[in-house]
């Protein structure tokens, strides 16, 4: 088979696997040419079973990447055994410490048959189901505290420092925050909205609370666990935007 129907055979599979996937996923074809993002992709391949050994004996030359709207990704790469399929593994994720990975089991890929339908069935049973419980603990890991938030509610965390930290679950929260103030930190992935200045800080959490319930995501302010107040604040705590919500413990 020649070099290019093996790569529109990847490419076509990748179509139709992200297509019956749950949830939303987007396929993108990278071909031998774009050596960057091949060994970038190589080096966060999530595995140290097949895909791995796959791998270390036969570099990647082309893969699919299939990407859900929260981050999460999966490689598709050629199989080099002889047999028909591909392999399919998690993508770990970008910027995160590596103490968050401790004691986190990898979410080893799997070898895929050559139907995209069948297969669909066999990744929503198998791996995407430990790809999320491997993705939720190491972003938990990494958040160093901070109470994770949910695609439909943002938990706002008061920090000892007088600044304002939170976890958004996707990037419309994210490009809200950035908007009045938050800066990401790009190893944690946390937002942070200093306290230096506490009137723009107020008028930053007022505003931000009914654009994200247009969202249809609410909000929650918290302070964290065992935090003791301070003998003089530098100014009130901003008044809680309409619509926000009480928070309340929850468990991953």
């Amino acid at each position: 088979m020649h070099d290019h129907d093996t790569s529109e055979r990847l490419a076509s599979y990748a179509d139709v696997l992200a297509g019956e996937l749950p949830d939303t996923w987007t396929s993108t074809h990278l071909p031998a040419d774009a050596k960057d993002d091949l060994a970038e992709l190589a080096d966060r391949i999530w595995d140290l079973d097949m895909v791995a050994a796959s791998l270390a004996e036969h570099p990647l030359t082309q893969a699919a990447v299939l990407s859900r709207p929260d981050g999460a990704q999966l490689a598709l790469l050629d199989r080099h055994d002889g047999r028909d399929g591909f392999l399919l593994a998690a993508v770990a994720p970008r910027a995160l410490p590596d103490e968050a990975y401790r004691a986190v089991p990898e979410p080893n890929g799997i070898a895929l048959a050559d139907d995209p339908f069948l297969s669909a069935e066999q990744v929503a049973g198998d791996l995407l189901a430990r790809y999320d419980r491997a993705l939720a603990q190491v972003r938990h890991n990494a958040l160093g505290g901070l109470q994770p938030s949910q695609p439909d509610r943002i938990v706002l965390t008061w920090q000892p420092d007088g600044s304002v930290a939170a976890a958004p679950a996707d990037d419309r929260a994210g490009t809200i925050l950035i908007a009045h103030g938050f800066v990401q930190d790009p190893q944690s992935g946390i937002y942070r909205l200093e306290g230096d200045d506490t009137h723009a800080q107020a008028r930053a959490l007022r505003e931000i609370g009914p654009q994200l319930d247009a969202l249809g995501i609410g909000t929650a302010l918290q302070h964290p666990a065992g935090r003791t107040a301070p003998i003089s604040a530098p100014a009130p705590m901003p008044p809680v935007p309409a619509g926000t919500r009480t928070p309340t413990a929850r468990t991953r």
